[in-house]
């Protein structure tokens, strides 16, 4: 742990004060603009705004910045930053480029690369309004601590930070901003890194520390005025970090704004949007103070050993905010619980290059203008070939109006292929930019009655080829599969929905329209077997399942423990958690038949590196769980669902047997 600073710069604690003439004022937000100082007074103008808040990654980088970012950081920003000129940014991220060329060409270019920052500093650029920015994760400290003392003066640019505030008289309001940038690193709340005062960073990058915290809570304190409304600017989301919810709790926050998240649509919610009960709420607070508390208690001894009056004190106001967990709900009074509650606003931002929230001040009210490029699905419409006639699309209108005309998709049981990259204009910003696939809630039929509850034993392959065919789009019919009588409790259909689970839920809808579709009779293309409902001749899956490994244990490993090649193993399945990737303590055997499995079975309570494993046939450890070796419903060992992945995290023997032994394979 680095030597910590002193204690809270009180000359640097003044508010700035910014009215607006005309009594209104429209505010801009924005994130990551990645050292493209230039983009601001255009979005400006854009937007018609009298001032912006700038949520980090901003660019906070100067050419000497070059020798202290890490190579890795480096790549980072060549890879995202629009200051790159297209062509000169392929040649650097050639896999052939060298580390010292990429630094010797930036270090040498006529004109700033990494940042146009020191343009603002020679004065050959400046500012159209006023700009309050928090810093993000890929700054350079050294710069950010020549900007907060005043090395750096920069006109119109004001840093918010732990020990600075500004006061925003506009629109009949008192607006109060706060500020706290950098990353939200557990691990590095009591590492400074490179910074000298309270903010912490190095090799290119920033981070909160415990210290900074308190010097916020401090800053708040002192100018603390119940006729203003406050607005707390952060790089990492509240919504994500229960301790930065805390302490929009402790500073009384009405608005924060955030970022990092890098999505392609800016958000605006409030707790009790998405949390289902106040209860589950304070479980968000209860998280955060939890993982804080087990990284202070591993540093607490060193940590108190060098710290001075002042410091302790700011220490102390961390520890508050680490603290800081609402009672019981008071009903429907609530008190100052029920104002963070309810009334407390978050607005996550979009990048810069795709989209911004613009708040509009006036007679007292904050307005909110939220544009984003949003997502793009036109991939569909070309992902599917046409297989029956080609129906022509009406012409879209919009963005997309001048686009060609395509074919709408038959109808089919494939799943939508994911959107391929596209070249944007400007850099993608960092962190995911895809859109995420949304939950459809269809689930097919559950057969009822007493073939509901039968166990018609599958033919493994044949379950892959009934999965392989739902993936294929429909071809045109050229053999009518005959339609046998009724049969009780077709085994494929089952096994065709667990595969349909693995897929995501989206395959759930895809599987729903081929059932009604005429076009889903079509026989799949040639190499495939049609999927019937013949039943196929009865075989056990001769299923063993295993619980007790002891991390990490391969393939190889649970094969030598029941015998090697002689064993008539067919398959081991091990299972992964599918948030972590971590290894768990359990995996599925499957043999050649019954003989052999029940000769695996004798190795009940055997070691396996010096663990005593629980050896027990699939369908007879699950039961009561259901499925009998398939999983319920949405989960089981041979792919489980989301839902049946979820469950297998927060359940014991439950998890194990029934829903939580889903695994990806």
């Amino acid at each position: 742990m680095s030597q910590p600073p002193s204690g809270p710069r009180a000359a640097a604690s003044s508010a700035r004060v910014f009215e607006t003439p005309g009594g209104g004022a429209r505010i801009l937000c924005l994130a990551d603009t990645r050292g493209e100082f230039k983009l601001l007074n255009e979005l400006a103008k854009q937007h018609n705004v009298d001032a912006i808040i700038h949520t980090g990654d901003i660019g906070f980088i100067d050419n000497s910045s070059i020798e202290r970012i890490s190579d890795k950081v480096l790549r980072h920003l060549i890879t995202y930053s629009p200051t790159f000129p297209p062509s000169l940014r392929s040649s650097l991220l050639s896999p052939n480029t060298p580390v010292s060329t990429l630094r010797s060409t930036i270090t040498s270019h006529p004109t700033p690369l990494l940042s146009t920052l020191p343009l603002l500093v020679s004065g050959d650029l400046k500012l159209d309004v006023p700009v309050y920015a928090v810093a993000g994760a890929c700054e350079d400290v050294q710069v950010l601590e020549k900007l907060r003392t005043r090395e750096y003066s920069v006109p119109n640019l004001h840093i918010l930070d732990e020990a600075t505030t500004s006061l925003l008289q506009v629109g009949g309001i008192k607006l109060r901003l706060f500020g706290l940038g950098g990353a939200l690193v557990l691990h590095k709340l009591f590492d400074n890194g490179e910074g000298t005062a309270t903010i912490a960073g190095g090799q290119g990058t920033t981070w909160i520390t415990a210290l900074q915290l308190g010097e916020l809570v401090d800053t708040a304190q002192r100018v603390y005025d119940t006729t203003e409304t406050r607005l707390l600017v952060t790089h990492a989301s509240p919504g994500r970090e229960g301790l930065l919810a805390q302490l929009a709790l402790v500073l009384k926050a009405d608005i924060t704004i955030s970022a990092s998240l890098h999505f392609r649509m800016s958000s605006s919610y409030n707790d009790f949007s998405v949390f289902p009960s106040y209860e589950v709420f304070m479980s968000k607070l209860i998280a955060g103070r939890t993982a804080v508390h087990e990284v202070y208690e591993t540093v607490k001894e060193q940590v108190e050993r060098v710290l001075d009056g002042n410091q302790r004190v700011l220490l102390s106001n961390f520890l508050t905010v680490t603290n800081r967990v609402p009672g019981p709900s008071a009903g429907k009074t609530g008190g100052g619980n029920d104002e963070a509650w309810k009334h407390c606003w978050h607005l996550n931002l979009a990048d810069a290059a795709v989209g911004s929230i613009v708040l509009d001040v006036k007679d007292g009210k904050i307005g909110s203008e939220i544009k984003s490029q949003g997502f793009s699905y036109m991939h569909r419409l070309a992902s599917s070939p046409s297989t029956t006639v080609n129906t022509p699309v009406a012409p879209p209108t919009g963005p997309q109006a001048g686009r060609p005309l395509q074919a709408a998709p038959a109808a089919s049981a494939s799943a939508p292929a994911k959107q391929p990259p596209s070249a944007p204009s400007k850099p993608a910003p960092s962190g995911p930019s895809k859109p995420t696939t949304p939950t459809a809630s269809f689930k097919p039929p559950t057969p009822t009655g007493p073939s509901a509850r039968s166990k018609t034993p599958v033919d493994k392959q044949q379950q892959q080829q009934n999965g392989k065919a739902d993936a294929q789009p429909p071809q045109a019919e050229t053999t009518k599969t005959p339609t046998p009588a009724p049969t009780p409790a077709p085994a494929a259909a089952p096994s065709a929905s667990a595969d349909a689970n693995k897929k995501g839920a989206a395959r759930d809808y895809d599987d729903a329209s081929a059932a009604t579709s005429p076009t889903s009779a079509a026989a799949p293309s040639a190499g495939r077997k049609t999927p019937t409902s013949k039943a196929k001749p009865e075989r056990t899956p001769w299923t063993l399942f295993v619980r007790g490994l002891v991390p990490p244990v391969s393939e190889a490993d649970v094969r030598e423990f029941f015998g090697g090649e002689s064993a008539g193993i067919t398959s081991v399945k091990l299972v992964y958690d599918h948030k972590t990737g971590a290894q768990r303590n359990l995996c599925y055997v499957e043999f050649t038949g019954e003989a052999e499995m029940r000769e695996g079975e004798k190795k009940n309570g055997e070691k396996l590196k010096n663990a005593s494993l629980q050896v027990v046939q699939a369908d007879q450890d699950k039961q009561g769980g259901g499925g009998g070796g398939r999983g319920r419903g949405r989960g089981g060992f041979r792919g489980g669902g989301t839902l049946g992945r979820d469950a297998a995290a927060s359940l014991k023997a439950a998890s194990s047997q029934g829903q939580g032994s889903g695994e990806s394979g």
